[in-house]
């Protein structure tokens, strides 16, 4: 079973307790339709565990197979830098099937973030490389696809339901 190799830190992006009995870590990419399904059961798995229940985001984009994953990413490190990370995050996936520019535009200007130093960020690459250090950690920690899960460090290899992963989380906080 393969393990988390980079140690979570403060430049990952994180929803809730950082002493939460367990840690959920997703290597993800905005275009992926297995990630956009699993978006909303991470959403019922916060709800459901509260306050023991820490989820960390990390950038896997397939470019090869999402031509969008990758601006899509660099969006989300844009909003980011704005305070804005987890607003952008869930709305890329809620309109996963309109990526692209115009949506990213579209997005920045719901939240309140400029569109115009958006487009100029994303033409200077400006966040590139924050996105593929978290890709370099997921191929480091053996990561060839997405969604990838890891619950408190340990790959997480079993279906991807409710159910099963709710067992497997109350299995690694009763450890």
């Amino acid at each position: 079973m393969s393990t988390l190799k980079i140690p979570i830190s403060s430049l990952d992006h994180v929803q809730g307790n950082a002493k939460a009995a367990c840690t959920l870590v997703e290597y993800g990419d905005y275009e992926c339709p297995h990630c956009g399904a699993a978006y909303p059961l991470v959403k019922q798995l916060q709800k459901h565990f509260g306050k023991r229940l820490r989820f960390i985001y990390r950038n896997f984009p397939m470019t090869q197979l999402h031509p969008n994953a990758q601006a899509a990413a660099e969006a989300a490190e844009f909003a980011e830098s704005k305070g804005k990370f987890w607003e952008m995050h869930d709305l890329l996936f809620e309109n996963q099937d309109r990526l692209g520019s115009d949506l990213f535009a579209e997005l920045a200007s719901n939240l309140g973030l400029d569109p115009g130093e958006l487009y100029r960020a994303l033409a200077k690459k400006t966040f590139t490389d924050r996105v593929r250090t978290d890709f370099t950690g997921g191929v480091r920690s053996g990561v060839n696809g997405t969604p990838t899960f890891f619950i408190d460090g340990q790959r997480y290899d079993r279906p991807m339901d409710f159910d099963t992963m709710v067992k497997a989380i109350e299995e690694s906080i009763a450890s």
